[in-house]
């Protein structure tokens, strides 16, 4: 259904993290050119909805549920409209975007979706820090805690901690301590570094450098308990090793051979 672009009348827009200036050129523009701009106020800043147009229809949807969300999205649908449904983030990553695309789907409605920039590589950004490091890791795994809305056995951050990679926790701000003990559990060291990043990319954004072993510390003396993103950073302990793309002996077809 989404594929069909000149019959699209429903935009997923990533808003970012919050920051206006990290949407993209695709998200404004849809956002601005929107019948009907649905967000949610509790997550997306108003500064994020304040390219709609002044004729638009702009709803907070914080505190509707999916079937009157759906309704007032087929309302403007069906009178010929547009709508931007503006998510935090990035609409794919818990973003409840897949039960929206299937009542679009039953009505015949084409859909399309704008990526966003994700908390984790904004916090990453405003901490300047890598998650991949030459030698060291080379992966970047992106999860929750398990708590309302559950998380498969074999998905447990204890589960996941096993394969030592970088690691980006969302949602789990509520039970800092219960992730600390899965992520010793699953083996790494106290002393890894972690990045607690509160609602990174607002006005009152905030980055704790902390360890592994004061994590849960921090976050209780700074009351942080929502709109967190906790950043494990197992790669940066100990010493730094470089990349060997700039190396003079690493050949490829920009780069002559030399001798």
């Amino acid at each position: 259904m989404q594929s069909d672009k000149s019959r699209v009348a429903v935009f997923f827009v990533g808003a970012g993290p919050g920051d206006p200036e990290l949407l993209t050129l695709k998200a404004r523009r849809h956002i601005e050119e929107a019948d009907l701009v649905l967000y949610t106020g509790s997550l997306v800043p108003k500064e994020t909805i304040a390219f709609a147009r002044p004729n638009a229809i702009v709803m907070d949807s914080s505190s509707m549920t999916l079937e009157e969300t759906h309704g007032a999205i087929m309302e403007t649908v069906r009178a010929g409209g547009t709508v931007a449904r503006v998510h935090t983030g990035d609409p794919s990553l818990y973003g409840a975007m897949r039960e929206q695309m299937d009542l679009l789907g039953r009505e015949g409605v084409a859909y399309e979706v704008v990526p966003g920039v994700s908390a984790a590589f904004a916090a990453a950004a405003a901490a300047t820090v890598s998650f991949t490091w030459p030698e060291k890791t080379q992966t970047l795994i992106i999860t929750r805690l398990g708590g309302r809305t559950p998380v498969p056995e074999k998905e447990r951050i204890a589960e996941l901690a096993r394969h030592g990679a970088s690691m980006a926790i969302y949602l789990s701000a509520s039970a800092p301590e219960q992730m600390v003990a899965e992520l010793l559990e699953g083996g790494y060291h106290q002393d890894t570094p972690v990045v607690i990043a509160y609602r990174v990319g607002w006005p009152d954004q905030a980055l704790f450098f902390t360890t592994l072993r004061e994590t849960a510390a921090t976050a209780k003396e700074h009351s942080i308990s929502r709109q967190a993103v906790f950043l494990v950073l197992p790669a940066q302990r100990g010493g730094n090793t470089v990349s060997r793309l700039y190396s003079p002996d690493f050949h490829h077809g920009y780069r002559d051979e030399r001798k």
